[in-house]
């Protein structure tokens, strides 16, 4: 009796750390020669039965699941990584530093049109909001970007927001930007 009981435990401890399911070949070369793994799994399987997990057989192998009953109380909302496009990353920079500024000027700034998903999906993510319209002509909705933006990339406030020299440091410049600029200050202004 004792020796059918570290049997039964030896499969369960197997099929329980095992990251996917088993076939029984493989639970018992876990378990080692001279268990019955086919009467474990009958008896494991019984065992089971009824509780919050079962032990169930699919395809030939064999893995502990949540009871079919109580599969709601585990399911969760899981926040998928959304990879932003390039032209979404580079209209929330400009949004960053320019708020609060409207299309036409994140167009300007940028040297192409924006999409009308691009600012769909940065106000879908929480980043970015309207922020009221320009006394201006045609009055042109401008955008801002939120409090979750900041709780997001871990700022405090706007002033924050790396500055040129810090994003210089870091790599982040496009280098014929940045020997673009050293030739200027080399060469002086024009016209001298």
């Amino acid at each position: 009796m004792k020796e059918l009981a570290d049997d039964l435990r030896a499969v369960e401890a197997a099929l329980f750390a095992a990251a996917e399911p088993l076939g029984a070949d493989d639970i018992a070369a876990h378990v080692g020669d001279g268990v019955d793994v086919a009467a474990a799994l009958a008896e494991l399987q019984g065992h089971y039965a009824g509780r919050g997990v079962n032990l169930v057989e699919r395809g030939g192998r064999w893995h502990f699941q949540t009871a079919a009953d109580l599969a709601h109380i585990l399911r969760r909302e899981r926040e998928e990584p959304r990879r932003l496009s390039r032209a979404a990353i580079e209209t929330l920079a400009i949004i960053a530093y320019h708020e609060p500024v409207s299309r036409a000027e994140i167009e300007a700034i940028r040297g192409v049109q924006i999409s009308r998903g691009t600012l769909d999906v940065l106000m879908e993510a929480g980043w970015v909001r309207p922020a009221g319209r320009r006394e201006a002509p045609g009055r042109p909705l401008t955008y801002a970007t939120t409090q979750a933006f900041l709780q997001h990339f871990g700022l405090a406030s706007r002033r924050d927001l790396p500055g040129l020299d810090d994003l210089k440091a870091a790599g982040l410049l496009d280098p014929i930007d940045a020997a673009m600029e050293q030739l200027e200050l080399e060469s002086g202004p024009e016209g001298d």
